[in-house]
């Protein structure tokens, strides 16, 4: 929507200096420098931060100070709610004002004014026999409207553009990029992150990363993607591989960027060389579908709750065996419903920690469940 245009018109309509930092690639270093910049020339400038909420706690502390004694007027852009994302002694001293995506008669008339610039730069002529097509790839967003009337003019050959849906679909599909977060094929890209981890290539994991981390990618978005994969492609293969994934969310959250990326090329590579196991997440998947087919079956009395005299008296929780009470804290008891006795449903991976689980587990239960 033209939040850096936005913001650059207001501080030229008040004649004040202008400044811009984008919170993907920049640190309090960086907030420090503009501060003392404006200080030194006087004060009252503006500062626009680009994806506000991706600075840390202590990167939003750090305009406060400036904030306050009028040194800059702080001007943040974010597609996240400021509740959540901004700071509180930052966000009330802010107004927060929505902007809206353009509506039809909106994109309407920039389409008319993108006609007309076209033609008196390409010399071709335009003509407009649909705008469903262009409407709706737009999203209300007049660059991606702009850039699509560009890619179509510059398309054809000839003297004259006909604009249909079916020419702004042909010409969209040929440049997918175009719609991809910071110019990044995105979903490719996390595809080939999440699958060279899998593959177990630190090198082409760090690789996609850094094309993501250069295309703009929000870390968290990054990070979360690695606490998933720690647990459904490593699982108990490497249990510390969920621990490592959760900490490094954790200290992108209080961190941020750009040193955020160090934090996140550390929890890629030991994900990618980690031992792999799928078990858990085949585990789950086997016990969903099972609970799909056979549908709420009773818990054994055995297993039930008792919190009244009355759900002792008829027998819930007669016979539980307290496995803390025997050898090995274990007592050989039926946990499973009747119609599912036996059913295995988490199958150890093969790898040296799983291995251990699994003569464990078969030390047990004998030939119960086929470990």
């Amino acid at each position: 929507v033209g939040k850096t245009t936005l913001a650059f018109l207001i501080s030229q309509q008040l004649s004040r200096q202008f400044f811009t930092l984008s919170a993907i690639n920049s640190g309090v270093k960086d907030v420090r420098a503009v501060i003392d910049n404006a200080r030194e020339s006087g004060g009252n400038a503006i500062l626009f931060i680009d994806e506000i909420h991706r600075f840390s706690k202590s990167q939003q502390d750090s305009l406060l100070g400036a904030v306050e004694k009028g040194i800059i007027t702080l001007i943040g852009a974010t597609t996240e709610n400021p509740s959540f994302e901004v700071i509180s002694p930052l966000l009330s001293r802010c107004q927060v004002y929505i902007l809206k995506e353009l509506d039809k008669s909106d994109l309407l008339k920039l389409i008319a004014t993108g006609i007309d610039f076209l033609e008196k730069a390409t010399g071709k002529k335009i003509v407009l026999q649909e705008n469903e097509a262009l409407l709706r790839i737009s999203g209300g967003d007049a660059r991606k409207l702009l850039n699509a009337l560009e890619l179509l003019t510059g398309a054809e050959k000839g003297d004259t553009v006909t604009i249909t849906n079916d020419a702004v679909l042909a010409v969209i599909q040929q440049n997918l990029a175009l719609y991809d977060k910071g110019g990044e094929m995105h979903y490719d890209v996390i595809s080939a992150f999440i699958k060279s981890i899998r593959g177990s290539d630190p090198n082409a994991a760090v690789y996609y990363l850094a094309r993501m981390i250069e295309g703009g990618e929000d870390p968290k978005f990054i990070a979360r993607r690695m606490v998933i994969l720690a647990s459904e492609d490593i699982g108990n293969a490497n249990p510390n591989a969920l621990l490592l994934a959760t900490s490094c969310f954790q200290a992108i959250t209080m961190i941020g960027m750009p040193e955020g990326r160090i934090i996140l090329s550390q929890t890629a590579t030991y994900l990618a060389s980690s031992p792999k196991s799928n078990a858990a997440y085949l585990a789950i998947g086997k016990a969903q579908d099972a609970v799909r087919k056979s549908g709420d079956l009773p818990v054994p009395v055995v297993l039930r709750n008792t919190p009244t005299k009355l759900m002792k008296d008829i027998g819930y929780g007669q016979g539980y065996k307290y496995a803390h009470d025997f050898d090995q804290n274990f007592a050989d008891m039926e946990f499973l419903p009747d119609k599912l006795k036996g059913t295995k449903f988490y199958d150890p991976g093969n790898n040296p920690r799983e291995n251990e689980l699994r003569l464990r587990l078969r030390a047990l239960w004998k030939k119960k469940y086929g470990y």
